[in-house]
């Protein structure tokens, strides 16, 4: 088996979402307030699904990624996940944890077509292949009481 064959892929799709210009919204562990700003800019449709204590902030992006954040009542953007054909702005999207999170995938190697990353409170699961990649990254010290990972969809 070719290893390095199996790695261009995820290596490719994080070179091209760390290239492109920030598109995204609100960033892991920052207010919500930017949402809809960066929802017009995008000129996309914005929904967003209250649930008991949090609110659910989804897009679709220009590629035709689907990316959701979740706001905690109080506006903290505590999680995001994201599925579609192309990997959103990861700078932009997990915003002061970025540099965090490309430390783990470098030690972890990030060879594989999955990414799994767990610090002391960034918890990221990451994978796919071109034209269908799926992410979920998210505080687990900022998750609001009573809320669990399965709720995250």
């Amino acid at each position: 088996m070719n290893f390095m064959k199996h790695t261009k892929p995820i290596r490719s799709a994080l070179a091209l979402a760390l290239m492109f210009p920030a598109i995204a919204s609100a960033a892991l562990g920052e207010s919500d307030a930017s949402i809809q700003a960066d929802q017009a800019q995008m000129k996309s449709v914005l929904k967003v699904v209250s649930r008991t204590n949090f609110r659910v902030h989804e897009m679709q992006l220009p590629s035709g990624t689907v990316l959701k954040q979740y706001a905690s009542m109080d506006g903290l953007v505590f999680a995001v996940t994201w599925s579609g054909p192309a990997i959103p702005d990861l700078r932009q999207t997990l915003g002061r944890h970025f540099d965090s999170y490309v430390t783990a995938a470098k030690a972890n190697g990030a060879n594989h077509r999955q990414l799994q990353i767990q610090s002391a409170d960034l918890i990221v699961h990451a994978g796919g292949h071109m034209r269908s990649f799926t992410g979920l990254a998210y505080l687990a010290k900022s998750m609001p009481a009573g809320v669990t990972v399965q709720d995250l969809h």
